[in-house]
């Protein structure tokens, strides 16, 4: 078997599908020497400087204009609190533009936790032995979607795998089918739900690969770079497993918009190396595949280290970002990238999430478990750190979740229809940029919300839901007024029991 894996493992690399994207000069995108003088030029800006500086890359960012990376240098640096305020401020006003007071809500399933690499802060890594793991049987997705979709009430998951030649693209590509195809039934009542969006986080994969997943419908292919940092990257991963491979996996965005996925979703880990590097990274990234292919990234993530089993690197690294330093990230990442839905994971506590809603999220995850099985397996907040890859900062309910976000003053959006209808890639970018999308999506945020509320919240969230629903009702008559009445009809159909109906 392990003469099996070890071929497999020099397999999956394919030389032509990466070098053939570098420059004329042989070079990638992330030129980490630019970055860091960038990044300490910027650094001795004037209080004075700083303020007519900053404000007018301030207002490029509210024209929803990607910033150049000598901008986001300026921002990194910004050391007056007042102006922290007004990007903030900025921040929050941009993803109201763009994506209206809706937050989309998922759920992550873990579908292999058997993996090649040795990545040092992975719970999963293959060194460690403190960590049970497997791959689920189609039978087992099953029996975890009845409950996402049947008990919960989840639209969309992201689904996770290791790498490792159990779960390869044929495996991916046969989950995904077997995900889209469960119908289950509601309980307490007779109608069924299911999961309409399947996104992806797995390893990078080849064009041929990737080709064969957007057959089967697959939704946002996610691969997170980890770190830019071309030095503490080889560092992280060492060889032979193919994560090792900084510019495979720097170019999986590529080959995947030419395999023909729309949608892509980029991140960093942030706690590897400097925070502010990571935040030029992944502006150089958005940049280079709007220049390449006029579509920049659908999602961007920003996982922080967390503890996990025998995984003593957590602890030791010198880069863990502070909570303050982690909220100006966040901060610039959306006044940077102002078109990117940006996701915010249930890695970070409950407090911390709702403290960072308003910077601009527009996604996050609920009722999150991250072990093999785990949400047939386990009591509603146990965490098992043998069985899973960290351990999570918030267990709270789906439920639990949209009534603070109703709190909060946002809409809980369930909907899945830009994806289904074709709005995707290139469609998407210019009608976000626009903010068409937003008013488009708050139709059917409110319809998939109605239809959450009926078929599963609990009587003191469906309470707090409808104040929502209400004044999103009185705000789709002023700006959307020439579908108002196609708008109530839907709304009408789907308190009346109607499912899936969306613009």
């Amino acid at each position: 078997m392990l003469t099996e894996i070890n071929s497999w493992i020099k397999q999956r690399i394919n030389t032509d599908q990466m070098e053939k994207y570098l420059g004329a000069d042989g070079k990638d995108f992330i030129p980490d020497d630019k970055i860091e003088e960038s990044l300490q030029n910027n650094n001795t800006y004037t209080q004075a400087a700083d303020k007519v500086k900053v404000r007018e890359i301030i207002a490029k960012s509210l024209a929803i204009q990607t910033l150049l990376p000598e901008d986001a240098a300026v921002l990194l640096n910004v050391k007056d609190p007042e102006l922290w305020s007004e990007m903030e401020a900025a921040a929050g006003a941009i993803k109201r533009a763009v994506y209206d007071n809706r937050i989309v809500t998922f759920a992550p399933l873990y579908l292999s936790t058997t993996c090649v690499n040795n990545c040092l802060y992975c719970g999963l890594r293959t060194g460690n032995d403190s960590v049970s793991r497997g791959t689920l049987t189609l039978d087992e997705v099953r029996s975890e979607v009845y409950v996402l979709a049947g008990q919960i009430g989840h639209k969309r998951l992201v689904v996770v795998y290791g790498e490792h030649p159990e779960s390869d693209a044929d495996y991916i590509a046969s989950t995904i089918e077997t995900v889209y195809s469960v119908n289950a039934k509601i309980k307490g009542g007779d109608k069924s739900a299911c999961i309409r969006r399947v996104n992806v986080n797995a390893s990078p994969l080849s064009i041929e690969e990737l080709a064969m997943l957007d057959k089967v419908g697959i939704g946002t292919y996610q691969v997170f770079q980890e770190t830019y940092h071309k030095k503490t990257y080889g560092a992280v991963h060492p060889a032979p497993g193919p994560k090792s491979n900084y510019l495979w996996r720097l170019y999986c965005m590529h080959r995947a918009i030419e395999a023909g996925v729309d949608d892509v979703g980029i991140g960093a880990l942030f706690g590897l190396y400097d925070w502010k590097f990571e935040v030029m990274g992944l502006l150089h990234h958005a940049i280079e595949l709007e220049r390449r292919f006029g579509v920049g990234p659908h999602t961007i993530s920003f996982p922080r280290l967390e503890p996990a089993e025998n995984t003593p690197f957590v602890q030791r690294s010198k880069y863990i970002v502070k909570d303050e330093d982690f909220r100006k990230a966040i901060t610039v990442i959306r006044l940077a990238v102002p078109y990117a839905g940006m996701i915010l994971t249930a890695r970070e506590n409950a407090q911390m999430r709702k403290s960072l809603i308003h910077l601009g999220i527009t996604q996050t995850d609920a009722s999150s478990k991250i072990g093999l099985g785990a949400y047939n397996r386990v009591k509603e907040k146990l965490q098992e750190s043998t069985r899973q890859q960290f351990i999570l900062g918030d267990t709270r309910s789906l439920d639990d979740v949209v009534k603070e976000l109703a709190l909060m003053g946002y809409i809980t959006s369930f909907c899945t229809a830009g994806y289904r209808c074709g709005r995707t890639g290139e469609c998407i970018m210019d009608s976000l940029r626009t903010g068409a999308e937003g008013k488009l999506c708050k139709l059917n945020a409110v319809i998939t919300f109605r239809e959450w509320l009926d078929d599963f919240a609990s009587p003191e969230t469906k309470e707090l839901g409808e104040k929502i629903i209400r004044k999103e009702i009185e705000d789709v008559k002023i700006k959307v007024p020439k579908i108002f009445d196609t708008f109530i009809d839907y709304y009408n159909r789907t308190s009346g029991g109607e499912r899936d109906l969306y613009f």
